[in-house]
């Protein structure tokens, strides 16, 4: 969502192009299946084209169609959803909106499975396709059929990688704010949302304690959470203040755990590119197993990055850095992660395991023997560093009853001047969306009601009123 990044730098009187390195991907991603021997390389125009070609005659006039709804509807949900917090009722008479009801509610009704799989027959275009509702936190069965738009994220804007990494992305952003007055303290944690007495209490301040472990207390008129809504409610609040309690996240869907392996081996691997997807045949068992809470198969699905590939900071030369995703279930007693291979057992064993399908599936036979550093990271870990709900990696799924207005609130229900941003309320998951979500706060602490981004410099008018 490059425009989203952009709209956020501009706010901040630079541009992405002034504050990072970006590298666009000539290979978005290399995808493997189980069942084919050769890998397929994601690209864009007359590329992609061919190769939906080979995958299944005929799919290339196909492919464009979906591409174009994908593209429409992703500026609708960009104009209509996004950049909204549904404080207020008015987006129900948006006459725009009201005549693309009858399609929103197709698009709502159907699964992105069904969707996908009334254009294609491949197998293999089924599972590139359906496979970015995995980084919506569902499933391609449980992820209404409007979230076709992430095609038109990946296969027409393409992908981009920043120098440095996300790091470089976080340095930039935090220079510009502490340029624009912004006292960023490192190594703090907050203790409590203090509040004024009332009927309806108001925010006064928060106590915390700074990187020497010296209790402080910041006042405020207005404060903004950006942790885990859930968690951060539950650890600064009392329980009658509390907006998203455990009761009612006991009934939300905490979208998938993970087990991430963080790998430096030696050698180049040419095998792999920047980004890649590995495929097992069975998505009803494997989507099934993380969804019900159980064992995952020997062989999964699972995200590879190579970010070696494109950057040689992140790497001593002629060697390689890893990171291996594997969605598993959000269930916090499977442990945490460690260093070589100390970790809990449960985690340790999927992280071996993703290990010698990565060099099976790759031929890369002797990667294990060639692993310099290995470290892992389980779900305990998402929920002790993070606060995750249940341990999840991402934040709340995107199912149906977890999108648009039908996700958490941006405001507190029963403290004034309190506001939330993350991926557990809206607009979502992902780093352009929490961007959104930190906007959409930024915006009710202005008193801004009406739908859509800021415009430039409507966040500085007073920076005074935010902590």
């Amino acid at each position: 969502m490059p425009e989203v990044f952009e709209h956020w730098f501009m706010l901040m009187g630079s541009s992405v192009p002034q504050s990072l390195d970006l590298r666009e991907l000539e290979i978005g991603y290399r995808t493997f299946f189980e069942t084919r021997s050769a890998p397929v390389d994601m690209g864009r125009g007359e590329h992609l084209h061919e190769l939906f070609e080979n995958l299944e005659a005929g799919s290339s006039e196909a492919l464009q169609r979906y591409l174009a709804e994908a593209e429409s509807d992703y500026d609708f949900a960009l104009q209509k959803f996004l950049y909204d917090d549904f404080s207020t009722p008015r987006f129900l008479a948006d006459r725009k909106l009201l005549g693309q009801a009858p399609r929103l509610a197709k698009l709502l009704s159907r699964s992105l499975q069904s969707q996908v799989a009334k254009h294609f027959s491949s197998p293999e275009i089924r599972q590139i396709l359906g496979y970015p509702a995995v980084f919506l936190g569902t499933s391609p069965d449980r992820a209404p059929a409007l979230y076709q738009l992430m095609s038109h994220l990946d296969l027409t804007q393409g992908v981009k990688y920043p120098m440095g990494g996300f790091a470089a992305v976080a340095d930039a952003m935090g220079a510009l704010a502490a340029n624009h007055g912004a006292d960023i303290r490192l190594g703090a944690r907050a203790l409590s949302i203090e509040t004024s007495s009332g009927a309806r209490p108001r925010v006064a301040g928060v106590r915390w304690t700074d990187s020497t472990g010296a209790e402080q207390f910041t006042a405020a008129d207005a404060v903004i959470g950006a942790a885990d809504a859930q968690h951060l409610d539950a650890e600064l609040l009392p329980p009658k203040l509390q907006t998203h309690s455990a009761r009612k996240f006991s009934r939300r869907d905490p979208g998938p755990g993970a087990v991430l392996v963080c790998l430096g081996v030696k050698g180049e691997l040419p095998q792999l590119e920047h980004h890649n997807l590995l495929f097992t045949a069975d998505w009803k068992d494997n989507f099934s197993r993380i969804a019900e809470g159980r064992s995952l198969a020997p062989e999964t699905s699972i995200y590879v990055c190579k970010p070696s590939a494109t950057d040689p900071s992140v790497a001593p030369a002629g060697n390689e850095n890893l990171f291996i995703l594997v969605p598993s279930p959000a269930l916090v007693h499977w442990g945490y992660g460690g260093p070589d291979g100390t970790g809990d057992a449960p985690v340790e064993q999927v992280a071996d395991a993703a290990i010698d399908q990565l060099a099976r599936w790759t031929e890369i036979p002797d990667l294990r023997s060639r692993i310099e550093v290995r470290q892992s990271i389980g779900p305990a870990d998402f929920a002790a560093l993070y606060g995750a709900y249940q341990g999840g990696a991402l934040g709340l799924a995107h199912t149906l009853s977890q999108s648009a207005m039908l996700r958490p609130s941006n405001r507190s229900r029963h403290v004034s001047g309190l506001y939330y941003a993350g991926a557990t309320v809206r607009p979502g998951i992902g780093v352009p969306m929490c961007l959104i979500s930190g906007e959409l706060a930024a915006k009710s602490v202005e008193g801004i009601t009406r739908p859509g981004p800021l415009e430039t410099p409507s966040i500085f008018v007073r920076p005074e009123a935010a902590l």
